[in-house]
């Protein structure tokens, strides 16, 4: 089961896979203006952030940004244990 969140600005849909298989169905299913967050490193679930038509990665308002980084700590094990951790964004364009 694919979990949906609103940011908190109201402006993007977050797509959320907790385990292998609900990740894998993500990056299947994935459209280009998907941006992909993971933390760096660790098991961890795979949050889509969805751009709005024309948007790049640098107009992404930190709100959102955070949104997604707290996402995939919180939905890892180890990394939500953790005091700092780096959540990583892709760009699945590239």
């Amino acid at each position: 089961m694919v979990f949906y969140f609103t940011s908190r600005c109201g402006k993007y849909t977050m797509y959320m896979g907790k385990h292998k298989e609900e990740n894998e169905g993500l990056i299947k299913y994935g459209l280009p203006e998907d941006c992909w967050f993971h933390v760096d490193d660790l098991s961890s679930a795979h949050v889509y952030l969805r751009l709005q038509p024309g948007e790049a990665l640098d107009d992404i308002p930190t709100d959102a940004l955070l949104d997604c980084a707290t996402l995939v700590k919180a939905n890892s094990i180890v990394g939500l244990k953790s005091n700092t951790r780096t959540a990583c964004l892709l760009d699945l364009n590239s």
